[in-house]
């Protein structure tokens, strides 16, 4: 099965999102929201920057700020070195809480079965990341393979079973446990401190990030979509650049208390 949001709507607002404020819990999608996509996403790095706002924000909300990534854990703690910030990795499978306690959702039997497949049939060209609890085809270097790693992906999630779904993005395609994504990431965090009682706000550029926008617009808060294409989001900003300077408004907003 492929799993993906709700129906998406009509391109979002063009007049500038709102930063936010006193009382909101801000969330961040990493790779085309906060940092380039780059070839292969292995060489990402983040500026020192970007860490000086992302603290900034997180020491004005009292610490309400959270990355909501496809990537591991450990990656992120990899670009994000020191103090950790709270985190959902592989699209809310495993979860670091602002008390820094870690939670992993223990993918069901099925997934040896799709390793073993891929690595008998996928393409060279085709980079195949194990993240212990999913698996991510990556296809940024030779997207003329988009359509077979869409297959070798489905037969993969075929193999696991049916708890498992394939989630399709920019340029990458995952199998993953079916019922968990970026949406219920939030909406774990919005019931612990010192996410809880806020207004949720979330940024992201892909398809992946529906979800949290889905969750986010149920809850009465602010959805933003990075980039082009429809969304279910309700504001739009044009690239990585911008976000950086909503960023600054951002922290301005929560510092008005």
């Amino acid at each position: 099965m492929t799993e993906g949001p709700g129906a998406v709507g009509s391109p979002p607002a063009v007049q500038p999102p709102p930063p936010g404020g006193p009382g909101w819990a801000y969330f961040f999608d990493l790779d085309g929201t906060l940092v380039e996509l780059v070839d292969p996403p292995a060489v990402v790095r983040v500026d020192p920057a970007l860490r000086e706002l992302l603290e900034a924000l997180r020491h004005a909300t009292g610490g309400a700020v959270a990355l909501i990534s496809g990537r591991s854990l450990d990656d992120l703690g990899l670009l994000f070195p020191g103090p950790p910030f709270p985190a959902a990795g592989q699209h809310g499978l495993e979860r670091r809480g602002a008390d820094g306690r870690i939670t992993r959702h223990p993918p069901p039997e099925g997934l040896d079965a799709a390793r073993e497949l891929l690595a008998k049939t996928a393409d060279p060209r085709i980079e195949v990341e194990d993240k212990g609890l999913s698996i991510a085809l990556h296809y940024r270097l030779a997207p003329q393979l988009g359509g077979y790693a869409g297959r070798l992906a489905r037969a993969a999630a075929g193999a696991a079973g049916l708890h498992y779904a394939v989630l399709p993005g920019k340029r990458i395609v995952e199998i993953k446990p079916a019922g968990r994504d970026k949406g219920v990431a939030v909406a774990e965090f919005m019931d612990e401190p010192p996410f809880r009682g806020r207004t949720p706000l979330f940024v992201g550029d892909d398809v992946t990030d529906e979800h949290g926008f889905e969750t986010v617009n149920a809850a009465g808060g602010v959805s933003i979509k990075v980039g082009a294409g429809d969304t279910v989001a309700l504001w739009h900003l044009r690239d990585v650049r911008a976000v950086r300077a909503w960023l600054a408004r951002a922290i301005a907003a929560a510092r008005s208390a």
